[in-house]
């Protein structure tokens, strides 16, 4: 797992095995699995270091935008957690830029926080797991692995 800090030039190597430090104050966190046509939604607390599924997001382009930032409004995150998918052998792939992306878009717009977590088998893990909704699941289990992270 890489936490990349959102002013850093380029996100860490997926194999990245030394955090980004989070500032200590950062208590609060929603989570995105990007996709193209859902993106799934956690919310979590570093206390707890504990994860909540959150109703995926179906939508794209501004419609997108504008359900997430509903989602930030009612829950008031200091920061804000974005799921980025590698190859096995941690080569980035066309969803990988998509993810950065979307990352990039959520600092601009929402002025947050943006940490980047490596998210490889997020959904298959999920999957495996009987999960109902795989990309909350998904959103879930990628927050709570950022959230075992941090110190």
């Amino acid at each position: 797992m890489s936490a990349v800090m959102p002013d850093a030039p380029a996100p860490a190597p997926a194999n990245s095995s030394v955090p980004v430090p989070v500032p200590s104050h950062f208590q609060t966190f929603l989570a995105f699995d990007f996709g193209l046509k859902r993106t799934g939604v956690a919310s979590g607390n570093r206390l707890l270091q504990s994860a909540t599924p959150q109703a995926t997001i179906k939508a794209e382009g501004d419609a997108r935008f504008a359900q997430v930032e509903a989602r930030i409004k009612e829950w008031q995150p200091d920061a804000l957690v974005i799921g980025v998918p590698y190859h096995p052998d941690g080569a980035p792939h066309e969803n990988t830029r998509r993810a950065q992306k979307f990352a990039r878009q959520l600092r601009g717009r929402f002025n947050l926080q943006v940490f980047e977590v490596d998210e490889r088998y997020s959904t298959t893990e999920a999957l495996s797991s009987g999960a109902r909704d795989a990309d909350a699941a998904s959103a879930c289990i990628i927050l709570e692995q950022f959230l075992r992270s941090l110190p």
